[in-house]
């Protein structure tokens, strides 16, 4: 029966499997741009991994809880669930939110942050220069990569000159960082609902009693030995 006490379980046990497999591709992820050098941010690598390790940790927790339908270990599932899903659509209801300006801000601080290396494959990938003008501020400490590269690329067989110069790479990256904080919002409120859901079912799993449990009972001598 929809609803009952088996169809609770099986959906739940469904949905942790989900978790796992979700969690699961993370850690490949992450594993694989740290090897393979594709990421070289290790604070982008880390949070992927943390999100991934926390996530399966839960999804093993909720999982052993639906099996055994341990009304402490489905407690601590809730409550870290609901925990999570009040972060996760803060989070992503931000990331909707955010206007190009502070978009913008946020990737100039992402762009002085990172080390020299990184800006050069920016600019190599993207074939743009510097962030948003190549003149260095003074009194700056922010490292500067050459253009020579990148110019050669973008004016190809023309002379290298005031009109033919790479575009500035917040140009280039303004629609790649607008798509990927809206993917990135989109996508963290639809997994916040489905941990919702993972908590309201989870409440409605525990308050079932088990149609298979039998009750202990004590078994008496039918002589009574008080008389």
């Amino acid at each position: 029966m929809c609803g009952g006490f088996t169809c609770s379980k099986n959906a739940l046990i469904a949905l942790n499997i989900l978790y796992v497999v979700v969690a699961s591709i993370l850690i490949s992820v992450a594993v694989y741009g740290q090897a393979s050098s594709l990421v070289t941010n290790l604070p982008i690598v880390g949070g992927i991994l943390a999100c991934g390790v926390f996530l399966i940790l839960i999804s093993l927790l909720g999982l052993a809880g639906a099996v055994k339908h341990h009304q402490v270990m489905l407690f601590f599932y809730m409550v870290i669930l609901f925990l999570l899903f009040l972060v996760q659509f803060s989070v992503a209801c931000a990331c909707l939110a955010v206007n190009s300006d502070q978009q913008e801000m946020l990737a100039q601080q992402g762009w002085n942050k990172v080390n020299l290396e990184v800006k050069e494959q920016v600019q190599e990938r993207f074939q743009c220069c510097s962030f948003q003008s190549r003149i260095m501020p003074p009194n700056t400490t922010v490292d500067y990569p050459s253009c020579s590269l990148v110019d050669r690329i973008c004016c190809k067989d023309q002379e290298i000159s005031l009109d033919c110069q790479c575009q500035p790479c917040m140009e280039k990256l303004k629609e790649t960082i607008d798509y990927a904080f809206k993917l990135c919002g989109g996508i963290g409120l639809f997994f916040s609902f489905t941990e919702l859901f993972a908590v309201w079912l989870a409440r409605r799993y525990r308050n079932q009693p088990d149609p298979n449990y039998k009750e202990p009972h004590a078994i008496f001598p039918r002589k009574n030995y008080l008389y």
